[in-house]
């Protein structure tokens, strides 16, 4: 398992680390995925990249306050997600930022240290 020094911590889920393709959040593993509010991180089987729909992230969108946007981590390399997904999230008012998701894990971090409000979906690392 590969670890990293952790960013100054905000309250919230805090990313440890990677275990295998997946997640060390706090002292949980998560093996397929992750989605992270500021209180909460729950397991993830997120569809493929062009298959991702608000469904697909609904636990994210119901958070209050909304989120200023979702951060998505799609795997090993940056995918982008369609038009269609982007789109749709602007009509919810939330922005979008997309990486691979271990830079995505990094981001996290760095930015709930910041007091920032966001979201994050995070697919396996070999995907």
């Amino acid at each position: 398992m590969a670890k990293f020094s952790p960013d100054p911590v905000a309250a919230g889920p805090a990313i440890r680390g990677f275990s295998g393709g997946g997640f060390r959040i706090d002292e949980q593993v998560f093996a397929d995925g992750a989605l992270l509010t500021p209180e909460t991180a729950v397991e993830w089987q997120a569809p493929a990249i062009e298959a991702l729909d608000l469904d697909a992230i609904a636990p994210l969108l119901a958070h209050e306050p909304t989120a200023e946007f979702l951060l998505l981590g799609t795997g090993a390399a940056l995918r982008r997600p369609s038009p269609a997904f982007v789109a749709a999230l602007e009509a919810k008012g939330i922005g979008l930022e997309v990486m691979d998701s271990r830079a995505a894990a990094h981001a996290w971090g760095v930015l709930r240290a910041e007091g920032r409000e966001i979201v994050a979906a995070l697919m396996r690392l070999d995907r």
